[in-house]
């Protein structure tokens, strides 16, 4: 079994480092007296050289992001630390575990955050559904601010609504100034203005959470765990088929088959493998056939998709990919905030073709026009969610092209009620009456 390292959960097995005492017994708040000796420009220059590329899924490195944001004596108004804690992407459920085992060294990324840009605001934005996770990280936050860790930073935590787009940094920023959460064109980008106008950072927890480790190790001792373009550990959320589901902090480039098979302890029942969904469920689908690629963010572009959030789905020989296809359809067109004809109505598009040639209604030309209307959309709306609907349709499509076809041949789903996925519904199908049109015959 390939052996766990951890750097974020440091001591949580050990201790309860939810108490302010407990973290600080294991050296917790020293790294921020520490980068609080240094000038913002040696931090930002420390976080650059160990090449820390965002963990919320666009791999963006943060030293960049540092970088970008004018101090506030240049700008000429407050700079803000914004942590994107909206963590929504199905199949992703890391930062939760963040949160709830060591807000501490994730408030203490914050405070060293907020040092190298010179801003004396944190804002958090929580997903609304982590009630347990915001009860903890606001007890951690009073213990912090009660000890004087805080110093002239005033830390707020927001609570958002459970909006998917809301994990959009610009939706997110829109939201927090109390607007509809929507995405904004760019540019201007955030670091330029971004939360009321102002130059602002935006991190999600896991980046955030690795800034005290690298202050602490140093940038050359971090850039000697995982591969050199993007050093540092993550903690992967393995999930599906799986015997040993669960987040698992390892070296970035551990090999999608060690991650199924050695860590989370193959497939059960005997079941074969048929598909990998390498980083949420809004990424493009692998094959068994690159089990042995190496999860990190160059060698999972290279191979056709993208590491995201680092949340690795199995799926075994008994899920229907149409299914599937159509489960994850439904989503993205709930959580479409609208904004964008090409996602407003594209999602719609696709989840009728998907319906129908789940149903067994569709003929051949469907297929062909589910794909092109995947073309349509990709690219086209103003945040990525647009493309996030695209690629796991696109993708099933190109790689189980005969199950699609199968459907149609048949006059119905082939696995006849067989399917692991079967009855298992998306949010949307819990009302009584479906806000879907039928695609014109």
């Amino acid at each position: 079994m390939a052996d766990t390292m951890q750097l974020v959960l440091a001591g949580a097995d050990e201790r309860d480092l939810t108490k302010l005492g407990e973290y600080k017994a294991v050296g917790g708040y020293a790294t921020l007296e520490k980068a609080r000796g240094m000038s913002r420009e040696a931090v930002i220059e420390e976080i650059s050289s160990a090449t820390l590329r965002g963990r919320g899924g666009a791999g963006f490195p943060m030293g960049r992001k540092l970088s970008l944001v004018q101090p506030p004596e240049a700008a000429g108004k407050p700079t803000y630390v914004v942590a994107n804690a909206d963590e929504s992407e199905p199949g992703s459920f890391k930062d939760r575990e963040i949160m709830s085992r060591v807000p501490h060294r994730f408030i203490e990324g914050c405070l060293i955050a907020a040092h190298a840009i010179g801003s004396r605001h944190v804002f958090i934005y929580i997903r609304g559904e982590y009630l347990a996770e915001y009860e903890v990280l606001k007890a951690a936050a009073d213990e912090a601010r009660d000890a004087g860790v805080l110093g002239d930073v005033a830390l707020i935590i927001h609570r958002g609504a459970g909006a998917y787009i809301c994990g959009e940094e610009t939706a997110l920023l829109d939201s927090l100034e109390g607007k509809r959460g929507q995405p904004r064109p760019r540019p201007p980008f955030p670091p330029i203005a971004g939360l009321y106008g102002a130059p602002t950072l935006i991190n999600n927890v896991q980046t955030i959470a690795n800034v005290p480790v690298i202050i602490d190790l140093g940038a050359a001792e971090y850039s000697k765990i995982g591969p050199e373009a993007s050093p540092g550990t993550v903690v992967y959320s393995l999930s599906g088929n799986v015997e040993r589901p669960g987040n698992y902090e390892l070296p970035l480039g551990t090999t999608l088959r060690e991650l199924i098979y050695d860590v989370g302890g193959g497939i059960p029942n005997g079941r074969q493998l048929k598909a990998i969904i390498p980083g949420g469920s809004s990424v493009p689908v692998f094959t068994p056939d690159q089990l042995d690629t190496p999860a990190d963010f160059d060698s999972i572009q290279a191979a056709g998709s993208f590491l995201g959030s680092a949340a690795i789905i199995a799926v075994d020989d008994r899920a229907c990919m149409v299914q599937l296809a159509l489960r994850a359809e439904k989503f993205y067109m709930h959580e479409s905030c609208g904004k964008c004809t090409p996602c407003r109505e594209g999602t719609r598009w696709m989840v009728s073709l998907l319906d129908k040639i789940e149903s067994g209604r569709a003929e051949h030309a469907d297929l062909d026009l589910l794909r092109n209307v995947c073309d349509r959309v990709e690219g086209r709306s103003l945040c990525a969610l647009g493309d996030f609907a695209v690629w796991p349709v696109r993708s099933y499509i190109d790689k189980y092209r005969a199950e699609f076809e199968a459907h149609i041949d048949e006059g119905g789903c082939p696995y006849g009620g067989g399917s692991s996925i079967e009855g298992v519904v998306a949010p949307i199908d819990q009302h009584t009456h479906s806000p879907v049109a039928e695609v014109p015959a």
